[in-house]
């Protein structure tokens, strides 16, 4: 019998497969999780936006969550969906998008957290920049405005820089002019509450802007938000270290379990090629 050339093909039997059923469907399964997770979230987004007033969601557009959720969730319902018909179908071209589009975004996520820590003044403006044009927007969508609502109770802050940052929004500017009621106020998310105050005070904030930072931290917070949420993240860098790791993590394994499957795929094709050319050969 003739020696076999050196780094030929070792054959198997017809039943024999490099690919791994663990590979394949561990990638499947943790594909189909995020997949179902994107439709979610892509659900919630448009039924978040149909509920809006078309004129007030239109303004708003550049601020509002709903947007963001639909972005984000057809994102990820488009690339989990190559990295699940991929894995079960065993198709090399869409693991290969698969694994190129998450490679993309973990590379985007990474630039975005470093340029963000050299550039810190300018992200700081380009945020200061976006909670100015939610603070203009208040009023125009409930969601944005809940959102607001929340980090300034959460944060015990009130507007961007300062509690006067809201003469920006057109109900509660400052100017003579202005025949809104809540003109020179701020919203009740901005007062300080006592511990046993069973219900919120809504008009709390009438007429703050009118005071000096002195009167009006006797009932507000007058600090703005950007400081108070830059002393945060500076406080539990730990903590995001650890969310960013944990969003980095589930990418990794895709890539990993994406590339891995894809080679025994390779590998499955060389040896059935083999196999064929080999069947007739009286010395196989």
């Amino acid at each position: 019998m003739a020696r076999r050339a050196a780094g030929a093909v070792v054959p198997h039997g017809d039943d024999f497969s490099f690919v791994s059923p663990l590979v394949k469907y561990v990638l499947f399964f943790f594909n189909m999780l995020f997949w179902m997770i994107s439709m979610v979230m892509v659900a919630v987004g448009v039924y978040a936006r149909l509920l809006k007033h078309a004129e007030a969601a239109m303004a708003c557009l550049a601020v509002d969550p709903a947007i963001l959720l639909i972005v984000v969730g057809v994102l990820m319902f488009l690339i989990t969906f190559c990295g699940c018909i991929g894995s079960l179908r065993e198709n090399i071209c869409l693991l290969q998008t698969f694994s190129v589009c998450l490679t993309v975004v973990f590379l985007l996520q990474l630039a975005a957290g470093v340029l963000g820590f050299v550039f810190s003044d300018k992200a700081r403006g380009k945020v200061s920049e976006i909670i100015n044009g939610a603070i203009v927007h208040y009023r125009d969508d409930l969601d944005l405005q809940n959102l607001i609502d929340f980090g300034q109770k959460e944060f015990s802050c009130c507007g961007g820089v300062s509690y006067k940052d809201w003469s920006q929004n057109m109900y509660f500017n400052c100017t003579a002019d202005n025949p809104s009621r809540e003109r020179c106020s701020v919203p009740f998310s901005c007062c300080l509450q006592a511990a046993d105050e069973a219900v919120i005070n809504t008009m709390c904030g009438q007429g703050m802007q009118a005071m000096n930072y002195l009167e009006a931290s006797e009932f507000i917070y007058t600090n703005g938000c950007i400081d108070k949420l830059v002393n945060w993240i500076h406080s539990n860098l730990f903590l995001l270290g650890g969310i960013a790791l944990g969003l980095a993590i589930p990418q990794l394994v895709g890539i990993l379990l994406s590339q891995i499957l894809v080679n025994q795929i390779k590998d499955q094709i060389k040896l059935q090629l083999y196999n064929q050319q080999h069947r007739a050969d009286p010395w196989y």
